[in-house]
């Protein structure tokens, strides 16, 4: 599949939080949402509180932001691999915002048969496909909100096309089967992690790297705050340029090796026209002064990767 043409990410300071994701919510020129139904994907992976799972304020805003551009329905799917998801949503105050906000949970380990969407596994490394929740297929619009950190059990990186790994089933409601044992034991897991993304849509991705964990992830780590949030239709683009910020600190030697369009998960989904192939493709978008310098330096260090 050819490239699109010059994904942008836009990358603003945060230290005013909600001006920061309405900038990028007008910058980055989402559609309509009026009348629409808006699925959003979350970081709820464990009970623990940011940068490991989504902070609160930046949950509150997206939704907000979806509402009030005329949504007529949202729903927060969500599964939880460290820890029980409807006691993690409780706990970490989602199920309340969601609340607030007029949207609907949804606890994906509780949906019926009927609520997967079967993906075949023909071309790709899942021994027997996977699934992944109808919520997000059939929803006009998807937006994901991710973190900024490492992953030390075998993904590497946890950004955006890893965030999407809870929208797949754990296990087949049918017969048992464990598509996350087969992921994490597998050689292939960073691969097999961009072809989710293959199959599940999204039409926006922030990720809220206000802080985040340079070593260590998913739930713990090294913490750095970069104090920034970036946003993208594309989300090849945004973790080529989330890899390129981890690279400015003292990151994992995974993270740090290697051409960055080279590091499997961002190689396979660019391979399946996820998102661009290059970066040659990728155009980083300051939108204040305060973080031009900051966008030269991941500029530089994905040229230097190119």
């Amino acid at each position: 599949m050819a490239s699109p043409a010059a994904s942008q990410v836009y990358i603003i300071d945060a230290s005013d939080r909600d001006h920061a994701l309405k900038t990028l919510w007008h910058e980055v020129g989402f559609p309509s949402l009026d009348g629409k139904t808006v699925a959003v994907k979350a970081n709820f992976n464990s009970d623990d509180p940011f940068p490991a799972t989504t902070h609160p304020d930046t949950l509150e805003a997206v939704l907000g932001r979806i509402r009030d551009a005329g949504a007529r329905s949202i729903r927060l799917g969500e599964r939880s691999g460290m820890g029980e998801t409807r006691a993690v949503l409780k706990n970490r105050g989602a199920a309340d915002l969601a609340a607030r906000a007029g949207a609907e949970v949804v606890v994906l380990d509780d949906l019926p048969p009927e609520g997967w969407e079967a993906v075949p596994p023909a071309g790709l490394h899942w021994e027997r496909g996977f699934l992944v929740a109808r919520v997000f297929f059939e929803a006009d619009a998807v937006v994901q909100t991710c973190c900024l950190k490492t992953h030390r059990f075998g993904g590497h990186v946890s950004l955006s096309l890893k965030n999407l790994v809870g929208a797949v089933a754990e296990r087949d409601p049918n017969d048992g089967y464990n598509y996350m044992a087969e992921l994490h034991s597998s050689p292939h897991q960073r691969r097999m992690i961009a072809e989710i993304n293959r199959f599940c849509p999204c039409d926006m991705a922030i990720m809220d790297a206000t802080e985040g964990f340079s070593t260590g992830g998913p739930e713990r780590g090294s913490l750095i705050a970069p104090n920034v949030i970036l946003a993208s239709t594309d989300r090849v683009a945004l973790d080529a340029a989330g890899i390129a910020l981890l690279r400015l600190y003292d990151t994992s030697p995974e993270v740090m090796q290697n051409r960055i369009f080279a590091m499997e998960t961002i190689a396979r989904a660019a391979e399946l026209g996820v998102g661009v192939r290059s970066a040659e493709d990728l155009r980083l978008v300051a939108l204040d002064s305060e973080s031009k310098e900051l966008v030269l330096d991941m500029r530089r260090i994905l040229d230097e990767a190119a």
